[in-house]
């Protein structure tokens, strides 16, 4: 089944535009318009093809498609294991993996969660793609949302890095941060020789991390941390940045797979504004047995 949008053109809407009712009644962004557009059932009235420059009558009911008719993102659909905390038509907020990256690249083209999940959408007959909002590190686990149509894409992206989407880790690292809270706001910019890593560098951009400790255990803190900004790798580079790199962290501290095989960060608490009806959605997700271990 097609994810759709329907309007039931009042008397004081009759004789507008289509396109004027796409964007400002149901809230379609003039990107998603020129999309559906196009498409045999993009814009129906009264179930049959519009186009844009329309004028309905009263009574008429207007239909967006929202869903892709086919998967445009080229993902190779692959088995593989999903943690599903919540989904519904627009959205879905899985439980990543430890080691399990996000996007198929360079190495990881079949065993990313973005295989999975087209794999699972095409198992359960869903019209779905997948369609990133925010990202993890292949290291860390933890709540990650994903939209399944452009339209629920374009809505929460346009929340990162406001109050309505709102991100909490859980951290362990090496020593104890003095003070025990605080922030961090230091600028990073990636370094120069290396592919992979970030650093504090005055011409960076802002990055700014606030952190809190909760427990000391063994020489270690267990921190909450909340970011105002989503640099690549930021509270990685910012807690090295302190001097209290994360446990496990190979590239800004000291690789130990003995105690853990990976930075030990996680995303513990996400909540955001569901992108169409506009409900709040909050979802937690408690810390891990591999980060739990460093603290006993």
């Amino acid at each position: 089944m097609s994810r759709r949008l329907e309007l039931t053109v009042t008397p004081e809407l009759a004789g507008i535009k289509v396109d004027t009712l796409l964007r400002k009644r149901l809230g379609l962004s003039g990107t998603v318009v020129r999309r559906i557009k196009w498409l045999e059932d993009g814009i129906l009235a009264d179930g049959v093809r519009v186009h844009t420059d329309f004028r309905p009558a009263a009574g008429q009911v207007l239909s967006a498609r929202l869903s892709d008719p086919r998967r445009n993102s080229g993902i190779v659909p692959t088995p593989g294991p999903l943690d599903i905390v919540y989904e519904d038509e627009d959205v879905i907020v899985l439980n990543k993996a430890p080691g399990v990256s996000v996007h198929p690249g360079p190495g990881h083209f079949n065993d990313t969660l973005g295989n999975f999940l087209v794999n699972y959408y095409e198992r359960t007959g869903q019209e779905a793609d997948f369609h990133p909002v925010h990202r993890l590190d292949r290291g860390t686990s933890g709540l990650l949302a994903a939209a399944k149509h452009p339209h629920a894409q374009e809505a929460l992206k346009n929340q990162l890095h406001t109050e309505r989407f709102k991100r909490v880790y859980l951290a362990v690292c090496q020593g104890v941060p003095d003070p025990p809270a605080g922030a961090v706001d230091a600028p990073l910019g990636p370094k120069p020789g290396s592919l992979m890593e970030q650093m504090v560098r005055p011409d960076g951009k802002r990055a700014r991390t606030h952190y809190e400790t909760l427990e000391v255990r063994n020489g270690r803190a267990l921190l909450r941390l909340k970011l105002d900004t989503g640099r690549t790798h930021q509270i990685r580079v910012h807690m090295a940045h302190i001097g209290c790199p994360l446990t496990g962290d190979f590239l800004y501290g000291t690789e130990d797979r003995a105690l853990i095989p990976r930075p030990a960060l996680h995303s513990a608490e996400l909540s955001f504004r569901h992108p169409l009806t506009e409900k709040a959605l909050e979802f937690q997700s408690p810390l891990p047995e591999d980060m739990a271990r460093l603290l006993l």
